[in-house]
């Protein structure tokens, strides 16, 4: 990690100009839409338990590579894809948690699931993309809610 500018916001052709350029952020908005849109079956008196949890957990995906992005340097912008990574971790734990308390199918958490392993990947890339890393940086993590 360093304390230069970092490209990928930068001036270079092909690069993101924004935040709104970067598939992982777009991504993230989608799953954060669709754990907005799976939540809304859940039991009323979760509505500030598990509800708000999952939903602050989609919402500070895409918000931490926003603002990691917007910040100036490399080292500020792997942090908060850190942030981002974590922020993933809770979320599948709030999925796995959510489908033993019987709030929702694993089938119907399965899209999110998959999501949730694509951003890890994808948030994987854009580390080793700002960093200049040619190796993988951080363990996968695989899904229990995938699992039967």
């Amino acid at each position: 990690m360093s304390d230069e500018p970092h490209s990928p916001a930068g001036d270079n052709k092909g690069k993101p100009q924004s935040y709104r350029d970067l598939l992982v952020w777009q991504k993230g908005i989608a799953l954060a839409k669709d754990i907005y849109k799976l939540t809304t079956e859940f039991p009323s008196e979760e509505k500030f338990g598990l509800v708000s949890q999952m939903r602050r957990a989609a919402v500070s995906v895409p918000s931490n590579i926003a603002e990691g992005q917007a910040r100036n340097t490399t080292g500020e912008f792997v942090l908060f894809i850190s942030h981002a990574e974590g922020s993933l971790a809770e979320l599948d734990t709030q999925l796995t948690l959510a489908v033993e308390l019987g709030f929702v199918s694993r089938q119907n958490v399965a899209a999110c699931a998959n999501a949730i392993d694509e951003l890890r990947r994808m948030l994987n890339g854009l580390r080793r993309a700002v960093t200049g890393q040619k190796t993988k940086l951080v363990t996968r993590h695989t899904s229990l809610i995938t699992k039967t």
